[in-house]
């Protein structure tokens, strides 16, 4: 049975999850989330970017 939920269970479950951590709380959840994928992406970036120097390719060869 596949769930099937309408905007009027959303907004319950947001409520709820409202009520149980408070506005303050999801918001720094929100903005921590926020920076580990900020710096999740920078590792990978700069992963790629050690990848690219002369040092490996020589090794790679």
């Amino acid at each position: 049975m596949p769930l099937r939920m309408g905007t009027t269970e959303l907004v319950i479950i947001l409520v709820i999850v409202i009520l149980l951590f408070g506005v303050g709380r999801i918001g720094k959840i929100a903005g921590e989330l926020g920076s580990g994928i900020k710096a999740f992406r920078e590792g990978i970036d700069s992963d790629e970017d050690e990848a690219d120097t002369p040092e490996m390719r020589a090794e790679k060869a």
